[in-house]
């Protein structure tokens, strides 16, 4: 399996190679060309890694460029995916939890550095205090998805009405460490922050990402991953066992809806990505603050900021390059963007833990980038 995906890497690379050659000159917008070849790149990374559907979008230069949609969101029923198929975008949504997070702050709702039971008193004092901008960070010692009910937690099926609700299975255990003093992802940390961020608005969760981010940005499509709702164009969800296609499990993302319960179309995490850059959802000191690395109390920087991560080889672009991927029960996709280039690539797929999703996100941004200066 792994020399196969390896081989596949290969093979992915050597044809990427051409079709960056033969993308050709762009001008305002994508050329025929650039289409064909990020079709011709993508077809071939989704054939190589079995995935049933996917949907791309592209923005450049603050707009929307190319969207595309491949294979099928229903294998069973022979239903193909379409620009307004919905996904699950998993732990993408951290990057719409933070930027939520930071218009409180704006509005002076929101304290990053008080102890979070000032809003959220739903989660027990702990040995050390704890601060949103930790959780925001993955600094604050809250553990992740594990031990002895590690399949429970990442199947559940238990539904919560409340983002405080949610907080049950995880609050009263202890933290890893410290808070500030090091780096371990955490899902349950951002789960945390969205009662926080529901107690300094005194407004629903749901309601606070609804209003503010998914309405300014244009978002049409995006919503809660309620799976008792009957929701129009929402792709169904497959793994990969034995190498075989199979159904994924059925789950509630109610027990994680602030660090990776949206569904979102491609379109959508693109015109998400185009505001945030933009500074119309933040002020651009906002933004600027979320893509700057963390620091831990020793002074050691993690390659984390606020809701997205900060890629340590960024040499290529002046302002960085920075992403986050996302991977659920039938699901995984990757949002990367280029604040100097204003590029955006989001890539939504209906298969879990996907390889190689930031090569093919750099891939396809290399051929929208194909000899712009």
């Amino acid at each position: 399996m792994g020399r196969s995906i390896q081989s596949g890497v290969s093979r992915l690379r050597v044809l990427l190679s051409i079709v960056l050659l033969a993308a050709g000159a762009a001008g305002q917008s994508l050329t025929a060309a650039q289409k064909s070849s990020m079709d011709r790149a993508l077809s071939y990374y989704l054939r190589e890694n079995k995935v049933p559907g996917a949907s791309l979008a592209v923005a450049l230069d603050g707009q929307v460029v190319y969207a595309n949609a491949y294979g099928l969101a229903d294998v069973e029923n022979s239903v193909p995916v379409r620009p307004e198929t919905v996904f699950r975008s998993a732990s993408i949504a951290k990057s719409m939890t933070a930027t939520a997070a930071m218009q409180l702050v704006e509005r002076r709702l929101l304290d990053l550095d008080q102890p979070i039971q000032t809003y959220c008193p739903a989660f027990p004092a702990k040995s050390w205090p704890i601060t949103s901008r930790q959780l925001l960070t993955h600094t604050s010692g809250i553990r992740h998805y594990g031990g002895p009910h590690a399949r429970e937690e990442l199947t559940s099926t238990a539904h919560y009405a409340d983002v405080a609700d949610a907080l049950a299975p995880f609050k009263d255990d202890p933290l890893l460490f410290e808070p500030g003093t090091r780096y371990s992802y955490s899902s349950f940390g951002y789960d945390v922050l969205g009662c926080v961020l529901q107690g300094a608005a005194h407004r629903p969760f749901l309601e606070i990402v609804r209003t503010g981010i998914f309405e300014p940005a244009g978002m049409q499509g995006s919503r809660d991953d309620d799976p008792a709702a009957l929701i129009p164009n929402r792709a169904a969800g497959y793994r990969l066992v034995d190498g075989r296609l199979q159904n994924a499990p059925h789950v509630d993302l109610s027990n994680r809806l602030p660090a990776g319960g949206y569904l979102n179309t491609a379109t959508d995490l693109a015109r998400f990505a185009i505001a945030f850059l933009d500074c119309k959802l933040v002020a651009c000191s906002s933004r600027d603050a979320m893509l700057t690395e963390a620091r831990l109390k020793n002074g050691d920087r993690v390659s984390y900021g606020f809701g997205w991560e900060v890629l340590e080889d960024a040499g290529r672009h002046p302002t960085g390059e920075y992403l986050h991927v996302g991977s659920s029960q039938g699901a995984s996709g990757v949002l990367y963007i280029v604040p100097s280039r204003r590029l955006a690539v989001a890539l939504l797929t209906n298969l879990e833990d996907v390889p190689q999703r930031l090569e093919i996100a750099r891939a396809i941004a290399g051929i929208a980038l194909q000899d712009r200066h």
